[in-house]
C-alpha cells in the first residue's frame, strides 16, 4: 500500500545570539513553506509560507509531574529525512490515493523526549515523542500559537469541556479574544491577510482532546480537560464527575503524542481538500476489513417514525410493520442499512431486551432477505456497562451501532472510543459516534468507525441554517467523516422557518439539500426523511439514493470561504457536482475541463427554481449533453444550491 523513499535532506544548524541558542530550519519539498525551530530557554518555532510569516515565537512542551519537557532544551541529536510515498486509504473520503511528500526533522533532546516535524508544500505538523520509564502524569501541554498580526478566526465556542460539538461557528478577532471568553473546540481556521490555516489534531489516542482559548494579544493557547476519577449517577445517558485528577493524562512513558497540524492554503478551494488526515493516518489495526461496508441508511427519528399514505395500512410507530416499511423502501433504492434509533429496546439501559412491539429477531430475518442490515442506537453509558453486547449483536445479525451522548473528550472518554472500536471490530460490527468530538485518527486505525457527528447538523432543525452549514466543507468535514444526516424533502427559507416533528423541515432549498450528498462526506450517509415523502419525488430520491459515499477523485471548482462552494467528485466513470451558497444568491461559471477527453456525458441536474428564493421547494430538473469544453452557468438562489450527475 505504501512506497517510501528515505533520503537525507540538508538542514542548516546555525548559532544565533549565543552559543547556547540554536536555530534549525526545515523547508517543504517545494521550498515555499519553512519552519524555524529555536532552542533557547524554551522550544520556539516560526512558520513561514509563501513569504508570509504565519506563526512567530510559538512554543510547545509537556509539563510532567517532575519535569517540563521543552524548558531549557538540550539538543542531543538531529535527524533529517525526505519522504515520498503513496497512501491508499481503506475507504477514501476524497480520493483513491494520496501523495504523501514531506521533509521531516526529528530533534532529540536530553531528558528522554524528542520533537518531530513534518513540512509539506501545503502544511506543517509536529508531535512530541517520549522515551521515559513506566507511566507519567501530564499536568498540562504547552501548544501556544503566536500570530504576528491580527487575524480573523472561525471557530466553535463551547461553554465548557462538556460539549457535543454542535455549536454554530463564531467569527472572532484574534486581538480581541480574551482568556475570559468562551474557548473553542478544534478544528479552527485562522484567516491571515494572504492565506488560511486549518489547525487541528490527529492520532488522538489515550490523551484528551485539545481546546483553544485566546489571550487578547493574537496568541492562542491550548487547554485540556482533566482526567475524571470518580463518577456519580446522572440519568441514562450521562454521569456526574465526583472527583477529577490534578493531571490531564496518565499515560505510558514511552509513546508518540498527538499530531498538531496546520493545513495552509492560498486558495479557498483547497481548504475544502485537506489531505493531512490521510497523510498522518496511523496504521490500520484490523487485518481483515472485507466485512466493513460503508453505505447509506434510512433513519426514522428525524421524521417521527410515521410513514403514511395509500400503501400504509397499519398504525405507524415503533413497531414491526413500520420498520418493515423502512426496510422495503431501503431495499427498493439500494440502501445498505436501516437505522433503529431510541425506542428499539424496551429500556435505554438494557441493550438485550428489544421492544416487544418490534420483534427485532423477526425484523433481522426480514432485512436479511431484503439484502439490508440493521444499525441499533445506544447510549454510551449502556455500552460501557454492557461491553458484551457486541458479541450478542453479532449473534443476532446486527451490522452496526450508533453510540450517542458522550459529549466529552477527556482521556477517559477518548479511551472509551478506542475500546468500543476495538471490541466492535472483534465482532464485525461498525460504529457511528454521535454526541462526539471531531474525528482524530481513530477512523483510520479502526476503519469500522464509519462516522462521527460533532457537527451542527440537520437534527438542529431551524438552527441548521445554510449560513453556518456552508462552513462545513472548509472546517469540520475537512478533518474527517461527518454525520450531518441530510435528506430533508420539505425545504423552507430560514426567515419563514417553522417545524414540528413528524413534519420536519430543513432550512435551504430543495436543490441545496440534494447538493449536500455530494459535498458532505461520511462513510455512513443518512436518508433522514420519511419514505412517504421520498416516494412523492422519485427523481430527487433516485439521485440521493444513488450517491456514492466513497470517492476516487475530488475537485473543488469554485469557492469562497464561508460564502459558497461548488465541488465535483468522481466514482468510477461517473461525476457528481454539488454546490451551495449562504443567504446571498449566486451566479457561478463552472468549467468542466476535468472531464475525460473525447467523451460526451449525459447530465441530469437539479437547480433552484425561479421562485426558490421565497418558496424553497421550487426546483428544476434538466437533462443535457456536456463535454470537457462545456462551461456551466449555475444560478443558486439565496440559501440555494445545485446538484448534478454526469454519466
Amino acid at each position: 500500500m505504501r512506497k517510501i523513499c528515505l533520503l537525507c535532506v540538508a538542514l542548516v544548524l546555525c548559532c544565533v545570539v549565543a552559543a547556547a541558542e540554536k536555530t534549525v530550519s526545515v523547508k517543504s519539498p517545494d521550498g515555499q513553506v519553512k519552519v524555524n525551530v529555536t532552542l533557547s530557554d524554551r522550544i520556539y518555532y516560526d512558520v513561514e509560507s509563501h513569504g508570509e510569516m504565519l506563526l512567530q515565537k510559538s512554543t510547545l512542551g509537556l509539563e510532567l509531574g517532575n519535569a517540563f519537557l521543552g524548558q531549557k532544551p538540550a539538543l542531543r541529536s538531529t535527524k533529517a529525512e525526505s519522504v515520498n510515498e503513496t497512501v491508499t486509504p481503506v475507504f477514501p473520503l476524497k480520493c483513491k490515493t494520496v501523495e504523501n511528500r514531506y521533509n521531516q526533522l526529528t530533534l532529540t533532546m536530553k531528558g528522554g523526549y524528542a520533537v518531530q516535524w513534518r513540512v509539506y508544500d501545503d502544511g506543517v505538523a509536529y508531535r512530541i515523542l517520549t522515551t521515559l520509564r513506566d507511566s507519567v502524569e501530564i499536568l498540562s501541554e504547552d501548544a501556544t500559537l503566536r500570530l504576528p498580526q491580527e487575524c480573523k478566526l472561525v471557530l466553535q465556542q463551547a461553554r465548557s469541556f462538556k460539549t457535543s460539538c454542535e455549536e454554530p461557528y463564531s467569527i472572532v478577532v484574534s486581538s480581541e479574544w480574551q482568556r475570559s471568553d468562551k474557548m473553542s473546540e478544534l478544528p479552527v481556521v485562522i484567516c491571515t491577510p494572504k492565506q488560511k490555516i486549518l489547525f487541528s489534531e490527529f492520532s488522538l489516542f489515550s490523551y484528551p482532546g485539545m481546546f483553544l482559548c485566546g489571550n487578547g494579544d493574537n496568541t492562542l493557547c491550548a487547554v485540556h480537560p482533566r482526567q475524571p476519577l470518580a463518577f456519580g449517577d446522572d440519568g441514562d445517558r450521562s454521569v456526574k464527575f465526583l472527583h477529577e485528577a490534578h493531571y490531564i493524562a496518565r499515560t505510558a512513558g514511552t509513546r508518540e503524542y498527538p499530531w498538531r497540524y496546520m493545513f495552509i492554503t492560498q486558495d479557498d478551494r483547497q481548504l475544502a481538500c485537506n489531505l493531512m488526515p490521510m497523510r498522518l493516518a496511523p496504521k490500520c489495526a484490523i487485518d481483515d476489513v472485507s466485512w466493513i461496508r460503508p453505505g447509506k441508511t434510512t433513519w426514522e427519528w428525524w421524521n417521527g417514525s410515521i410513514p403514511y399514505g395509500e400503501d400504509v395500512n397499519f398504525e405507524s410507530g415503533l413497531n414491526l410493520e413500520t420498520y418493515k416499511y423502512f426496510a422495503d423502501f431501503g431495499a427498493k433504492h439500494g440502501l445498505e442499512y436501516i437505522l433503529m434509533d431510541e425506542g428499539w429496546a424496551r429500556s435505554t439501559r438494557d441493550p438485550f431486551t428489544p421492544n416487544p412491539d418490534i420483534d427485532l429477531h423477526e425484523l433481522i430475518k426480514y432485512t436479511q432477505q431484503k439484502g439490508t442490515g440493521i444499525i441499533l442506537w445506544l447510549t454510551w453509558l449502556t455500552v460501557e456497562k454492557n461491553m458484551s453486547l457486541f458479541e450478542t449483536f453479532e449473534k443476532w445479525g446486527i451490522k452496526g451501532v450508533k453510540i450517542d451522548f458522550m459529549d466529552r473528550q477527556d482521556q477517559w472518554m477518548v479511551d472509551f472510543y478506542e475500546r468500543v472500536a476495538r471490541e466492535a471490530a472483534k465482532h464485525h460490527i461498525f460504529v457511528d459516534f454521535h454526541g462526539a468530538y471531531h474525528p482524530s485518527g481513530l477512523e483510520y486505525k479502526y476503519p469500522n468507525v464509519l462516522s462521527f457527528e460533532g457537527v451542527r447538523g440537520m437534527e438542529q432543525m431551524g438552527g441548521c441554517v445554510p449560513d453556518n452549514s456552508v462552513y462545513l466543507p472548509f472546517i469540520r468535514n475537512a478533518v474527517g467523516p461527518m454525520d450531518y444526516t441530510p435528506g430533508a424533502m420539505l425545504s423552507i427559507q430560514p426567515n419563514v422557518y417553522v417545524c414540528r416533528r413528524p413534519n420536519s423541515t430543513s432550512p435551504g432549498t430543495r436543490a441545496y439539500q440534494m447538493a449536500l450528498y455530494v459535498l458532505f462526506e461520511s462513510h455512513l450517509q443518512m436518508m433522514a426523511d420519511n419514505p412517504t415523502l421520498y416516494n412523492m419525488w422519485p427523481d430527487c430520491t433516485t439521485f440521493m439514493a444513488g450517491m456514492p459515499v466513497n470517492w476516487d477523485d475530488t475537485k473543488v471548482l469554485a469557492a469562497e470561504f464561508g460564502e459558497y462552494v461548488v465541488t465535483a467528485k468522481r466514482r468510477g466513470d461517473v461525476w457528481y457536482i454539488g454546490g451551495i451558497t449562504n443567504h446571498n444568491k449566486r451566479d457561478v461559471k463552472i468549467d468542466l475541463s476535468f472531464l475525460a477527453d473525447g467523451k460526451t456525458y449525459s447530465m441530469t441536474s437539479f437547480s433552484d427554481g425561479i421562485n426558490a428564493n421565497r418558496q424553497a421547494m421550487d426546483y428544476r430538473r434538466n437533462e443535457s449533453k456536456v463535454n470537457k469544453q462545456t462551461v456551466l452557468d449555475i444560478h443558486m438562489a439565496r440559501n440555494g444550491g445545485f446538484a448534478a450527475v454526469l454519466k
